[in-house]
């Protein structure tokens, strides 16, 4: 990181305001410009040059670039302290508190059309959803029992997989040191947004990926979450390897889902690829990705009976790789 490049970058009154805006929410290139007033490929060039100066980063989601702000505490105490004077001049400073407060004011559309957005969405798919969620438990009493069942350690930093309209990262946001929520389907990340727009963009991360190939490193995270996410995969073993790689030693996995069913009407009307799993099942995909299964919790009553399995990281995919093969060996010589 280039201390000279870093002031550079927030030598410009456009840059500065860019800046205060990303510290609010995460942003795209388009909605930036919407806020300032300006063309989109001169807001572009602005963004290059805060980014290359490692103040922000860039996210693509199909055609559309996001911004959000390297800032705060786990950023380093540069662009944490750089986070303070920024705000320490908004509310000095009477101009440039003007019009920070001019352009937050402006971010009050950009929050409308995105509820809009998801409003459309959920109207579009709500008689779907309803007649699904008719057939198994509550939602919010599934959501209370996992609160429960992941309440004896902290969570740590959460990866939400398949996170849908996000409402697993809104439910866990205050008790997290920090969530990123991941789907690959564009449109649910948009809806995801809008849900979780009023948290702190330092709390929350949005990423666009694909659960049998995640975008992240190796044990990254102390908490991974599969929330009625496993049933669409048509290889669950390598979703719950991907899922193992990127757990920390110690780690937990909460995997929520339906029980072994026969409602076949799952795979044509909602794409299932598998109708639940049984126990059986579970523990062995658990126990091959490296995990030590606990005692799983049922919520039955239902049509479909809603499951919830957690499991414990052994050790890294390294140790565990050691482990099957000293295993192999000892095996192949007796």
């Amino acid at each position: 990181m280039s201390i000279d490049a870093i002031f550079k970058a927030l030598a410009d009154p456009t840059r500065l305001r860019i800046a205060r805006l990303l510290s609010a929410m995460e942003l795209a290139v388009g909605e930036l410009a919407q806020v300032l007033g300006q063309s989109q490929p001169r807001v572009s060039r602005h963004v290059g040059i805060l980014c290359d100066a490692g103040l922000a980063e860039r996210r693509r989601e199909g055609s559309w670039v996001f911004l959000r702000a390297v800032g705060g505490e786990d950023a380093g105490p540069v662009l944490a302290a750089l986070d303070r004077l920024l705000a320490t001049a908004q509310a000095q400073h009477p101009e440039f508190a003007e019009q920070c407060a001019a352009d937050r004011r402006k971010l009050a559309a950009i929050r409308s059309a995105r509820d809009s957005n998801a409003e459309n969405y959920f109207a579009r798919h709500a008689g779907e959803w309803d007649e699904l969620r008719a057939l198994h438990t509550p939602d919010i009493e599934v959501e209370d029992e996992l609160a429960r069942a992941l309440a004896d350690a902290p969570l740590g930093a959460v990866l939400d997989i398949g996170t849908g309209t996000g409402r697993m990262a809104e439910l866990f946001a205050d008790d997290a040191d920090h969530i990123v929520a991941l789907d690959k389907n564009l449109e649910m990340l948009r809806v995801a947004r809008a849900k979780l727009q009023h948290l702190p963009t330092a709390q929350v991360e949005l990423v666009q990926g694909d659960f049998a190939d995640l975008p992240f490193a190796a044990a990254s995270f102390d908490t991974v979450l599969l929330h009625q996410v496993l049933h669409f995969a048509q290889d669950p073993e390598l979703a719950m390897t991907e899922a193992a790689r990127v757990t920390r030693p110690g780690g937990r996995i909460a995997i929520v889902d339906f029980a072994a069913h026969t409602n076949e009407e799952l795979r044509d009307r909602y794409q299932h690829a598998r109708l639940g799993f049984s126990d059986r099942q579970m523990e062995a995909l658990l126990g091959a990705a490296g995990f030590v299964a606990s005692q799983p919790v049922a919520l039955e009553g239902a049509q479909l009976v809603v499951k919830i399995w957690i499991g414990k990281r052994r050790g890294s995919p390294v140790e565990d790789t050691a482990k099957q093969t000293a295993s192999s060996r000892k095996e192949a010589h007796s």
